[in-house]
Protein backbone atom coordinates (compact mmCIF):
# COMPACT_ATOMS: atom_id res chain seq x y z
CA UNK A 1 0.00 0.00 0.00
CA UNK A 2 1.34 3.43 -0.97
CA UNK A 3 2.07 5.86 1.89
CA UNK A 4 0.98 9.48 1.74
CA UNK A 5 0.71 12.54 4.00
CA UNK A 6 -1.95 15.28 3.85
CA UNK A 7 -0.61 18.54 2.37
CA UNK A 8 -3.53 20.84 1.50
CA UNK A 9 -6.99 21.43 0.06
CA UNK A 10 -7.14 23.35 -3.23
CA UNK A 11 -10.07 25.68 -3.87
CA UNK A 12 -10.81 27.67 -7.01
CA UNK A 13 -11.47 31.39 -6.57
CA UNK A 14 -12.07 34.37 -8.84
CA UNK A 15 -10.88 36.85 -6.21
CA UNK A 16 -7.19 37.86 -6.17
CA UNK A 17 -5.49 36.58 -3.01
CA UNK A 18 -2.56 37.96 -1.02
CA UNK A 19 0.85 36.55 -1.96
CA UNK A 20 -0.24 34.74 -5.13
CA UNK A 21 2.38 33.13 -7.36
CA UNK A 22 2.01 32.97 -11.14
CA UNK A 23 2.34 29.60 -12.92
CA UNK A 24 2.85 30.42 -16.59
CA UNK A 25 2.67 26.81 -17.83
CA UNK A 26 -0.95 26.42 -16.70
CA UNK A 27 -1.86 30.14 -16.59
CA UNK A 28 -3.02 30.24 -12.98
CA UNK A 29 -2.36 32.23 -9.84
CA UNK A 30 -1.77 30.04 -6.79
CA UNK A 31 -1.23 30.66 -3.08
CA UNK A 32 1.08 28.78 -0.74
CA UNK A 33 -1.11 26.58 1.48
CA UNK A 34 1.46 26.84 4.28
CA UNK A 35 0.47 30.49 4.64
CA UNK A 36 -3.14 29.53 5.45
CA UNK A 37 -4.10 28.21 8.92
CA UNK A 38 -6.21 25.38 7.41
CA UNK A 39 -3.69 24.61 4.63
CA UNK A 40 -5.92 25.93 1.85
CA UNK A 41 -4.39 26.64 -1.55
CA UNK A 42 -6.37 29.17 -3.59
CA UNK A 43 -6.20 28.82 -7.38
CA UNK A 44 -7.29 31.63 -9.70
CA UNK A 45 -7.41 30.63 -13.36
CA UNK A 46 -6.93 32.93 -16.33
CA UNK A 47 -9.59 32.47 -19.05
CA UNK A 48 -7.02 30.82 -21.33
CA UNK A 49 -5.77 28.38 -18.68
CA UNK A 50 -4.96 24.93 -20.03
CA UNK A 51 -6.10 23.18 -16.83
CA UNK A 52 -8.95 20.73 -17.56
CA UNK A 53 -12.42 21.81 -16.40
CA UNK A 54 -12.71 18.84 -14.05
CA UNK A 55 -9.72 20.13 -12.06
CA UNK A 56 -10.61 23.84 -12.40
CA UNK A 57 -14.23 23.40 -11.35
CA UNK A 58 -13.74 21.12 -8.34
CA UNK A 59 -11.80 21.31 -5.08
CA UNK A 60 -8.94 18.86 -4.64
CA UNK A 61 -7.15 17.21 -1.75
CA UNK A 62 -3.36 17.06 -2.03
CA UNK A 63 -1.03 14.52 -0.48
CA UNK A 64 2.78 14.43 -0.26
CA UNK A 65 4.18 11.15 -1.53
CA UNK A 66 7.65 9.68 -1.99
CA UNK A 67 6.77 8.17 -5.38
CA UNK A 68 3.92 9.02 -7.78
CA UNK A 69 3.90 5.63 -9.54
CA UNK A 70 1.98 3.55 -6.95
CA UNK A 71 -0.77 6.17 -6.81
CA UNK A 72 -1.16 6.14 -10.57
CA UNK A 73 -1.30 2.35 -10.76
CA UNK A 74 -4.01 1.98 -8.10
CA UNK A 75 -7.36 0.55 -9.25
CA UNK A 76 -9.97 3.10 -10.31
CA UNK A 77 -7.51 5.98 -10.91
CA UNK A 78 -8.17 8.28 -13.88
CA UNK A 79 -5.28 10.62 -14.72
CA UNK A 80 -6.62 14.14 -15.27
CA UNK A 81 -3.25 15.94 -15.59
CA UNK A 82 -0.18 13.74 -16.18
CA UNK A 83 2.88 14.23 -13.95
CA UNK A 84 4.69 17.55 -14.43
CA UNK A 85 7.30 19.65 -12.64
CA UNK A 86 6.34 22.90 -10.87
CA UNK A 87 9.16 25.40 -10.62
CA UNK A 88 12.21 23.38 -9.68
CA UNK A 89 10.90 21.96 -6.42
CA UNK A 90 7.86 19.75 -7.03
CA UNK A 91 6.50 16.98 -9.24
CA UNK A 92 2.70 16.69 -9.24
CA UNK A 93 -0.10 14.74 -10.87
CA UNK A 94 -3.87 15.26 -10.69
CA UNK A 95 -6.15 12.23 -10.70
CA UNK A 96 -9.77 11.37 -10.17
CA UNK A 97 -10.74 8.50 -7.90
CA UNK A 98 -13.64 7.85 -5.55
CA UNK A 99 -15.50 10.51 -7.58
CA UNK A 100 -13.20 13.37 -6.55
CA UNK A 101 -9.97 15.12 -7.58
CA UNK A 102 -6.68 14.35 -5.82
CA UNK A 103 -3.25 15.88 -6.27
CA UNK A 104 -0.19 13.79 -5.46
CA UNK A 105 2.98 15.79 -4.81
CA UNK A 106 6.57 14.58 -4.77
CA UNK A 107 8.86 17.28 -3.44
CA UNK A 108 12.22 17.44 -5.22
CA UNK A 109 13.55 19.89 -2.62
CA UNK A 110 12.13 22.16 0.07
CA UNK A 111 10.52 25.35 -1.12
CA UNK A 112 7.58 27.06 -2.72
CA UNK A 113 8.23 29.54 -5.51
CA UNK A 114 9.62 32.60 -3.69
CA UNK A 115 8.29 31.41 -0.30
Amino acid sequence: MAVFEFDHVGITTTVPQPREDWVEASRIWVTNPRHHPEHIEFLRYEPDSTVPAEVRDNPHVAYRVDDLAPHLAAPGVEILIPPFIVGDFLEVVFVKKHGMVFEYMRYLKDGWFGN
